[in-house]
């Protein structure tokens, strides 16, 4: 999770020393006190920090949190589109191909690169086309068009070094080391935090707008940003949100505001934390015809963040797209999002993060932890061990449960990879929560 200092507010990790004794002269707004020994503490869920002296205390409680979405039109998504697509490809031929593709998309060029072992037969520049197509991509007036944009193909091989590690007759090893992590949390439905849940739904109505002419000035490239206000974990306001949205030229940046903000914002936001009136920002600068790749080159894995949880938690550092489910960047990430959202499910923790770590070539994990911020109903040793009992966290293991080696993952480009209520995200599945929980004895 996020360092809890700086889910409090507080500037950095290490503000407040021990060794402070004195309460400051000016009191946060949303400080409160209470009759305490004097000495700072924490509380143990870590929901908010004291600094205690002479029989006060200060409690900083209330928060900002924000996370952004970017739309399917984003250069970097359209990146991460590519990538997947290529992906789906040669999964479709042959389940067993090893793929890690990357791209490159600019002014009129998308470039992809990398590596492939498969038996599979892929018109590779034809799948760039539609992928590009399908965004909306269809005007060179637009920066890049898909039937008219050049695309450059450059994939090799997969390493015979790395193949022998991970096509093993006995097991399959992990394609690469790292560490991943998964979260989930009871802030909304889908056991996600609330300010990416909200991002992602705007800018997947924007998109929806734009696909059925309801806006018809609307074009691909589209960015939303939701801060919310908590108190502790509990989300109570909306405070800000933000939206930039690619356009054609003639309309005025009034009926963008009103539009965005009546069709596109206000129908999502939940009532009870629309207190007043959020503040908005659309489309900030005033403009914002030039976007897409001709605005900026676009690069598979950059939109990490917004793949996952918004900043909230933990994030291994490996990204998604163009890998198939051999890489455990993408494989094992979706399993701890798996276990965690099983675990919240189950009622045994209010929140909890996992985190899986890898050897490259070996397949079970070298370390397995979790961390509930002191949500837990039973002890986090308790809920690991019913994790190692209940899920395999092997590659082969991770492919088997949740039914990866198939052509799903174009879809995931956009929108998010967690959250998602759609059978082919396999990894959102909460089939074992009622037998964790039984086993919990709770």
């Amino acid at each position: 999770m996020v360092p809890k200092s700086y889910r409090m507010g507080v500037s950095s990790p290490f503000a407040q020393p021990a060794s402070i004794k004195t309460i400051p002269s000016k009191l946060p707004a949303a400080a409160c006190l209470r009759e305490k020994e004097g000495k700072q503490q924490t509380d143990k869920r870590f929901k908010s920090r004291f600094i205690v002296s002479n029989k006060k205390e200060i409690k900083l409680s209330t928060r900002l949190f924000t996370s952004e979405a970017v739309s399917m039109g984003h250069p970097d998504k359209v990146a991460d589109r590519i990538s997947d697509s290529i992906l789906d490809a040669f999964l479709a031929q042959d389940p067993n191909s090893h793929v890690a593709c990357e791209t490159l998309v600019t002014t009129g060029l998308a470039v992809i690169a990398g590596e492939i072992a498969s038996q599979a037969s892929v018109d590779c520049e034809s799948v760039v086309r539609r992928a590009i197509r399908e965004i909306g991509y269809r005007d060179e007036a637009w920066g890049i068009d898909a039937d008219t944009c050049k695309v450059r193909v450059l994939l090799d091989e997969q390493s015979p070094d790395i193949a022998q590690g991970v096509n093993r007759e006995s097991s399959i090893g992990a394609g690469d080391q790292g560490l991943m992590f998964g979260y989930a949390c009871n802030q909304t439905p889908e056991l996600m935090p609330l300010p990416i849940a909200l991002a992602h739904k705007i800018t997947n109505r924007l998109t929806e707008a734009r696909f059925s002419g309801q806006i018809g000035w609307l074009r691909p490239d589209s960015k939303s940003q939701v801060t919310v206000e908590y108190d502790g974990n509990t989300p109570v306001r909306i405070d800000t949100v933000v939206v930039s949205t690619q356009h054609h030229d003639h309309v005025s940046q009034d009926e963008i505001r009103k539009r965005v903000i009546e069709e596109i914002v206000e129908p999502l936001l939940p009532p009870a934390l629309v207190k007043g009136t959020p503040k908005y920002w659309i489309n900030p600068t005033g403009r914002f015809v030039t976007g897409g790749p001709n605005g900026d080159c676009g690069l598979t894995g950059r939109k990490v963040i917004v793949d996952t949880y918004g900043g909230w938690a933990h994030h291994g550092g490996g990204a998604f797209s163009g890998k198939d489910p051999t890489k455990v960047d993408r494989s094992a990430a979706y399993m701890a999002r798996y276990i965690a959202k099983n675990l919240v499910a189950a009622g045994l923790a209010d929140e909890c993060e996992v985190q899986l770590a890898y050897a490259i070539g070996v397949d079970k994990p070298v370390s397995v932890s979790l961390n509930t911020a002191g949500s837990a109903k039973i002890p986090e040793e308790e809920l690991i061990e019913l994790v190692k009992r209940h899920f395999d966290m092997t590659p082969a293991g991770i492919i088997d449960t949740l039914n990866l080696r198939r052509p799903i993952y174009a879809k995931t480009s956009s929108g998010g990879h967690f959250g998602r209520n759609d059978p082919d995200f396999t990894w959102e599945q909460t089939n074992l929560a009622e037998t964790l929980r039984r086993e919990s004895g709770l």
